[in-house]
């Protein structure tokens, strides 16, 4: 009798969840279809392989993929497409939703100023193309009348579309076709009405080369680099440069020509001139002349002193590991290393060194001073000096002797000579002798110098606590 009864439950059980199935299948099939008749368009963007605008004006834009996934423009013209805006069209375009449906069967299109605009669009797999075609605005919400050419409705569409609609050749164009990897470049070389010069990659570093051997600022060339390889175009003023149209805009005989020098004896050249308020470049590498924005100009305009390292010690205080100082009377050395204080390792600075005693550091005081050196600067330099006795360096008044650990890069050593100080100047002259040329800056920084050992001693009460 169980047996029984538990049949007839299962059975039971299993009619109603073939109910539950069935309706819900259903359920999913209705919303499906809701959905879909809610859309004008149902595909992927990344679908379209090519797409066309045509205008009010009869005018046509067109746009394909190329093999490597990228846009090309055809149509008015054969240039590189942004590919940003290429699949934002695309994307606009697919899974298009309908505002509302004006008429199931349309019979006066003319009404809609249907077709006005008309956008084409190939997808993979099929030989013809899906057509929309775009009427005039609804003067209430500037929603877009329109329809899909193989249906009878027309419908509203967003009115975000227009600016869809509406780009022009010069929108859908790769504007950046200047550009290049700054990174692999190892010289540059500026050439001027005013000045000319050079600089070299050296690991982490630049240095000029001409017309003087001199650090330089490594922010100053990056940022250069930068803003040479980030140019876009603001117009295209010619699309095949010949003889006729370099010396038209002046780049025959150009304000600036910027040599990069690439890997493996490659050479990239700028040619930038300034005409008519505007700035106009094009380079060895495309056969285009475009107007760019005028600040390369000023950047390339820019004077050797501005482009050179004022730092007297390019360094991080923060990687600092060891400070000495040698002047008369005093020998001191810091250095830092891990210790365990509250049962917690950290790293503190020592004084002491061969012989010595360890002894705690006031690591404020240390630090305090590296940050000064850090930000150390010339008011002016002396390039060739014939003798570091003139200018009170040999012997110095002051030595000091900076190690650092960069994370990334090889331990180094940055050795100074401090000249005494000029009283009414509030300066003194340093030489950093990895480099041919010397410093004068202000005299603040010596303040910090301790006059005796004791003096960047840990203070007593902060020993106790």
């Amino acid at each position: 009798m169980k047996f029984r009864t538990t049949l007839i439950l299962l059975a039971i059980f299993l009619v109603l969840l073939a109910v539950v199935i069935l309706v819900e299948h259903r359920s999913e099939k209705v919303q499906e279809k809701k959905e879909a008749a809610e859309k004008l368009t149902d595909f992927k963007a990344a679908e379209v392989e090519k797409l066309s605008l045509k205008k009010e004006d009869g005018s046509v834009i067109t746009l394909k993929r190329n093999d490597q996934g990228g846009w090309q423009l055809v149509e008015p013209l054969e240039a590189e497409a942004d590919d940003y805006e290429a699949n934002s069209l695309a994307e606009n375009f697919a899974s298009l939703r309908i505002d509302r449906v004006v008429e199931e069967q349309a019979s006066d299109l003319a009404a809609y100023e249907i077709p006005k605009k008309e956008v084409r669009l190939w997808l993979k797999g099929q030989e013809e193309p899906l057509v929309i075609q775009v009427g005039m605005e609804n003067p209430l919400d500037n929603a877009l009348y329109a329809r899909r050419a193989d249906r009878s409705q027309v419908v509203l569409l967003p009115s975000y579309l227009k600016y869809s609609l509406d780009k022009k050749v010069f929108d859908l164009r790769k504007k950046d076709i200047l550009k290049f990897e700054t990174g692999q470049v190892q010289a540059v070389e500026v050439k001027a009405k005013d000045s000319n010069w050079k600089v070299k990659r050296e690991g982490d570093s630049w240095y000029f080369v001409q017309p003087l051997k001199a650090l330089a600022s490594k922010y100053q060339v990056d940022n250069l680099l930068d803003n040479l390889s980030g140019l876009r175009a603001k117009d295209f003023l010619a699309e095949e440069k010949d003889q006729k149209q370099l010396k038209l805009f002046g780049l025959d005989q150009p304000e600036f020509t910027v040599s990069l020098s690439l890997p493996e004896s490659q050479e990239l050249i700028f040619y930038i001139n300034r005409q008519d308020n505007k700035v106009i470049a094009t380079s060895s590498l495309t056969r285009k002349i475009i107007e760019v924005d005028s600040q390369i100009a000023t950047d390339l305009g820019k004077k050797i002193d501005d482009l050179r390292e004022k730092k007297v010690a390019v360094f991080n205080s923060w990687e600092a590991t060891g400070l000495s100082l040698k002047k008369e009377g005093l020998t001191l050395n810091a250095f830092r290393e891990k210790a365990r204080e509250k049962g917690q390792e950290q790293e503190k600075w020592f004084l002491g060194g061969e012989g010595a005693k360890k002894e705690p550091a006031d690591e404020a005081k240390i630090e305090s001073f590296l940050r000064k050196l850090e930000y150390l600067e010339a008011e002016e330099f002396i390039d060739r000096p014939a003798n570091l006795k003139d200018y009170g360096l040999e012997p110095a008044a002051l030595e000091i002797q900076v190690r650092v650990a960069p994370a990334d890069r090889p331990q180094k050593e940055i050795q100074l000579l401090v000249s005494p100080e000029n009283d009414q100047k509030k300066q003194v002259v340093i030489k950093n002798r990895d480099l041919p040329y010397l410093f004068r800056v202000k005299s603040d920084f010596l303040a910090e110098i301790p006059t005796k050992i004791e003096d960047w001693k840990q203070p007593a009460t902060d020993s106790k606590k």
